[in-house]
């Protein structure tokens, strides 16, 4: 699920970085390579160190899946669904 935002926010931040005024003007003119160079500029930026800034400036860690894993939760999680299923007299356990 992590991941999966993480991939949401580069995507979304990317495209916030397309030129839409050159787009539409290559759009307009029939310039399908021209309309494709301006989307393949914002699609090859990096912008995971503009991200992890962002969350940074957030008060939040700049590697949400590092701390993820140093949060313990998946560990704690995983711990108190063996101790339910036990517990319950689930007969996998």
């Amino acid at each position: 699920m992590i991941q999966s935002v993480l991939n949401i926010q580069i995507a979304y931040a990317k495209a916030l970085l397309v030129d839409r005024i050159t787009l539409r003007a290559a759009q307009e003119a029939g310039d399908v390579l021209g309309a494709y160079r301006v989307l393949q500029v914002a699609y090859e930026t990096d912008v995971r160190p503009l991200l992890a800034e962002v969350r940074v400036r957030q008060g939040r860690d700049p590697d949400p899946i590092k701390a993820f894993r140093a949060n313990g939760y998946a560990e704690r999680v995983a711990y108190e669904r063996v101790a339910s299923a036990t517990s319950s007299g689930y007969p996998g356990a």
